[in-house]
C-alpha cells in the first residue's frame, strides 16, 4: 500500500463526512428542480435590491426553456451565455437545463476575436447577451459565427423596477447599446421572449451520462478547450460539497435530495462564467438557499450595502476580492455574527490576509480548496469543522483519490512532502475535451482500473494528507483567480511585424497576493530597434487590448536585446523570471 493508496486524510474528515457519498442515477436537473419547487415563495436572489422567488425563477426558466423548444432546440443542442452575474443568467441557465441543452458560459470580458472562437468550436445555436455587448461585439463578428441562430439580448435593468431602470440609464450607470437586425440571426429581447412564450415545461427526458455543462478554459498550447461535464459530473461534486458543508444529515440521507436546508443566504463575487461561480450558483438554487448576485465585484460599496441589509451566512470568494472588501473602510463595521464560513478559492491566499480576514469573520471560517473547470470543480478543501491548515488547499474530498507523481515520468508516487505533479481521479472528473481526442488522452490517463486527470499543478502532501500547491509544470499565471495562459498571448504578440521574439512571465503582485501581473518581454527585430519605444510599447498595447481579455493584457513590457534561449533553441523563462 502506497502513502496515498492509504488515504492518511480520512483521520482529519469531519464527524458527518463519509469516505463515499452515493450519487443516485439521476440527471442534475432532477436535484435542481427539487430546490426550485422546496420553497416557492421563498427568495432566490437578491439584485440590486430587487429580489425574485423560487416560484418566479421556476415560471420565468420555464418560458426560457419553452422558447428554445420552439425554436427547434433539441437535446444537446448549445446556448452560449455572455452576461455577467444578473437574473437574466439564472434564467438562461436554468431553462436551457429543462430544455435538455448544454449551457456554455462565454465571458463577458472576451474579445470579438475570443468570443467568434468559443461559439464556432462549441457550434453554439443560442446566444444570450447584454444589448451593450451586442452593439459592441456582435454586430462585428456575426457573419463570422454561421452556427448561431438565434439571439436573446438583455439589459442589466430588465430586473428592475420602471423607475430605478430609467433613473440608472439616465445617470448612465446602466450600460445598454442598440439592438438591430442580424442577418441570418433571429434576435429577441430577453422581455419579448418572456411575453411571448408560456410558462410550459416542455418534457425532456435527462440521463446522468448526458452533457450538461461545456465550459471552457483557456488553451495551454493553442486556443480555449471545451470541458465537457455531464449531469454525473456535476450532480456528484454537488453532493459532495453538500455533505461537506452541512453536518446535520442522517447518515442514510439522499444527500442532494433531502438536504435542502434554506436557512442560508449566500453571497459571492465568483462570476457564473467561471466554473466555482456556476456550480456554486447552481448548488444554492438546489438546497433552496437564497443568493446575492454581484455583477461588479469592484464595487465593493455596494457589496457592504448588501451585506449589511441581508445578512450572509456564506461567503464564496477570490482572495483578490477579500482583500478589496477588507480595504473598504465599511467592511470593518459589517456584523459577521451569523457567518459560518468564507470559501477561498481559485488562486493562492496568503497567511496573513487569511489572519487578517478572521479578524472580521470569526477564526478558523476560511476554507481554502482547490478544484479545476475539469473536475466539476472541487478536488481538495479544508474541512468545515475541523483542523485547517492556513496555506493549505487542504484534503481530498469524498470519492476522490489524489496521488502525487513525478513530473518526469508521470507515474512514480513522490513520497511525503517532495513535490511533483498533482493528479486526481473521480466521478467529478470531466467525460473529455470537446472535439479534442489529443487534449483529452494527454490529460485524463489510466492507472489501476481508475481515470485519473492530471492538474499540470506541482503539489505536495503532508504527514497528515494535507495538500499544498507549490508550482505549476503549464506555463500558465494566475491573475486575479483567472488563469491566463502565455502561450495564447505569445502568439497574440507574434502577429505584430516588429517582434522577433518573445515570452509572457507573471510577476508576484505585491498590492493582491496570491495574484500575478502580467509581463511581456520582448526582442525586436533589427528594423524596429530604431523606433521610438513608447511608440512601440502602445502600439503593442493597443494590439493587446484589441484581441485579449483585459485582465490578459500585459501591464509591464519590457525589451531585450537578445532573448535567452535554451539548449534546445527555446525560450529560457527561468532566466527571465529570475
Amino acid at each position: 500500500m502506497t502513502v496515498y493508496s492509504g488515504k492518511p486524510w480520512l483521520a482529519s474528515f469531519d464527524k458527518h463526512v463519509t469516505e463515499e457519498v452515493p450519487i443516485p442515477e439521476l440527471g442534475y436537473l432532477d436535484y435542481l428542480e427539487k430546490g426550485l419547487k422546496a420553497n416557492p415563495d421563498k427568495v432566490a436572489f437578491y439584485f440590486l435590491g430587487a429580489a425574485c422567488t423560487f416560484g418566479e425563477l421556476d415560471m420565468l426558466s420555464d418560458r426560457f426553456a419553452r422558447y428554445l423548444v420552439d425554436k427547434g432546440c433539441s437535446k444537446g443542442d448549445v446556448v452560449g451565455i455572455h452576461l455577467p452575474n444578473v437574473p437574466q443568467y439564472l434564467v438562461a441557465l436554468v431553462g436551457t437545463m429543462k430544455a435538455g441543452c448544454v449551457k456554455s458560459g462565454v465571458s463577458p470580458l472576451l474579445t470579438a476575436r475570443e468570443i467568434v472562437h468559443q461559439l464556432n468550436d462549441s457550434k453554439a445555436k443560442v446566444f444570450v447577451t447584454l444589448d451593450a455587448l451586442f452593439q459592441a461585439h456582435l454586430v462585428g463578428i456575426a457573419d463570422q459565427v454561421p452556427a448561431l441562430e438565434y439571439v436573446v439580448a438583455t439589459n442589466i435593468a430588465d430586473f428592475l423596477s420602471p423607475f430605478k431602470a430609467f433613473l440608472g440609464k439616465l445617470l448612465k450607470k446602466i450600460p445598454s447599446g442598440k439592438i438591430v437586425p442580424l442577418k441570418g440571426k433571429e434576435v429577441i429581447t430577453y422581455k419579448e421572449l418572456i411575453a411571448s412564450f408560456p410558462a410550459d415545461k416542455p418534457k425532456v427526458k435527462v440521463s446522468p451520462d448526458d452533457t450538461c455543462l461545456l465550459q471552457y478554459t483557456g488553451g495551454t498550447t493553442g486556443p480555449s478547450k471545451g470541458t465537457v461535464l455531464t449531469h454525473r459530473n456535476l450532480a456528484s461534486n454537488q453532493a459532495q460539497m453538500t455533505q461537506w458543508l452541512y453536518d446535520d444529515l442522517a447518515p442514510e440521507a439522499d444527500i442532494m435530495m433531502d438536504a435542502r436546508r434554506g436557512t442560508d443566504v449566500m453571497c459571492s463575487g465568483f462570476p457564473f462564467f467561471h466554473m466555482a461561480g456556476l456550480a456554486l450558483g447552481l448548488l444554492t438554487i438546489t438546497l433552496g438557499n437564497t443568493q446575492i448576485l454581484v455583477p461588479d465585484p469592484r464595487n465593493t460599496d455596494r457589496i457592504c450595502e448588501d451585506i449589511r441589509k441581508y445578512g450572509p451566512t456564506q461567503f464564496v470568494n477570490v482572495p483578490t476580492l477579500y482583500q478589496l472588501l477588507m480595504e473598504n473602510p465599511a467592511f470593518s463595521t459589517l456584523d459577521f455574527s451569523n457567518v459560518k464560513y468564507c470559501v477561498s478559492g481559485a488562486a493562492p491566499f496568503d497567511v496573513d490576509s487569511i489572519n487578517k480576514l478572521e479578524t472580521y469573520v470569526g477564526k478558523g471560517r476560511v476554507l481554502e480548496l482547490y478544484g479545476m473547470t475539469e473536475t466539476s470543480p472541487a478536488i481538495t478543501m479544508n474541512p468545515t469543522y475541523g483542523k485547517k491548515k492556513i496555506g493549505s488547499v487542504g484534503i481530498p474530498i469524498q470519492n476522490t483519490k489524489v496521488k502525487i507523481v513525478s513530473v518526469e515520468d508521470g507515474t512514480t508516487e513522490m513520497p511525503i512532502g517532495e513535490p511533483g505533479e498533482l493528479i486526481a481521479a473521480g466521478p467529478q472528473i470531466m467525460k473529455e475535451y470537446h472535439g479534442n481526442p489529443e487534449a483529452t488522452a494527454s490529460t485524463i490517463k489510466e492507472i489501476d482500473g481508475d481515470m485519473f486527470l492530471y492538474t499540470g499543478d506541482v503539489a505536495m502532501m503532508d504527514d497528515d494528507g494535507y495538500f499544498y500547491i507549490v508550482d505549476r509544470t503549464k506555463d500558465m499565471l494566475l491573475v486575479g483567480g483567472f488563469n491566463v495562459y502565455s502561450k495564447q498571448l505569445e502568439e497574440t504578440l507574434y502577429e505584430l511585424p516588429d517582434i522577433e521574439l518573445c515570452a509572457i512571465i507573471g510577476l508576484p503582485n505585491p498590492e493582491r497576493p496570491g495574484s500575478e501581473l502580467v509581463k511581456a518581454v520582448i526582442q525586436l527585430k533589427d528594423a524596429a530597434k530604431e523606433q521610438d519605444e513608447t511608440a512601440i510599447r502602445n502600439k503593442i498595447q493597443a494590439h493587446c487590448k484589441e484581441n485579449l481579455a483585459p485582465y490578459k493584457v500585459p501591464k509591464i513590457i519590457d525589451f531585450i536585446d537578445e532573448m535567452p534561449l535554451t539548449a534546445v533553441g527555446k525560450v529560457d523563462k527561468k532566466i527571465l523570471r529570475t
